[in-house]
């Protein structure tokens, strides 16, 4: 890793920098503050764009290490999240039957 030889930044600097204008957008302040009740931390984006830019200039190993720590900080956030519905493995026995009409 400390060589960086034929290591690429895990996405384009290009998507770093979308990702950090949408976090940043008004519709998705409005979104993530109603759902989660905070400001959205946009900060990370920010650093990740200013390291895949290094990287992209000087082959930093700084650059190289911080963008491996944001990418696999990303998936364990992304593997802590349960699925709430547990999946079927096949459909109900009555799937094709019609639904009972309810009289209001």
């Amino acid at each position: 890793m400390a060589d960086g030889g034929g290591w690429q930044p895990p996405r384009p600097c290009e998507a770093y920098r979308a990702e950090w204008k949408l976090c940043r957008s008004a519709g998705h302040f409005l979104h993530h503050y109603y759902v989660h009740g905070e400001r959205p931390a946009c900060e990370q984006w920010r650093r990740d764009l200013d390291s895949c830019r290094e990287w992209e200039e000087r082959r930093s190993a700084e650059a190289q290490r911080s963008l491996c720590e944001s990418e696999r900080g990303r998936v364990q956030a992304a593997r802590k999240h349960t699925l709430v519905w547990t999946p079927r493995q096949s459909p109900p026995a009555d799937w094709h039957l019609p639904l009972e009409e309810k009289d209001e």
